[in-house]
């Protein structure tokens, strides 16, 4: 991946995670959280394996349980993000 398509993915993953706000805090409240999301996302490809980085780190950070339907859900969200982001010419 690019430069380019790797900023654009990091971009688009970012604005994602801060829209989904799974504890209703508004988007300013996830920075540590999705900065190692859009990090993990970088290496992960399965949706089932991302959905589990990100129900761990918000939850360490939050102490409070996400539903991993809800986890998927997002993972599938990003993971076509990042395989868009590598169609970009």
């Amino acid at each position: 991946m690019s430069i380019l398509e790797n900023i654009k993915m990091n971009q688009a993953a970012v604005h994602l995670l801060e829209e989904w706000d799974p504890f209703h805090l508004g988007p300013d409240h996830y920075d540590t959280e999705t900065a190692d999301v859009v990090a993990a996302l970088q290496g992960i490809d399965d949706p089932s394996v991302l959905a589990k980085v990100i129900q761990e780190t918000y939850e360490h950070s939050f102490e409070q349980w996400i539903p991993f339907e809800d986890c998927v859900a997002i993972s599938y969200k990003l993971i076509a993000i990042k395989f868009e982001a590598k169609c970009i010419i």
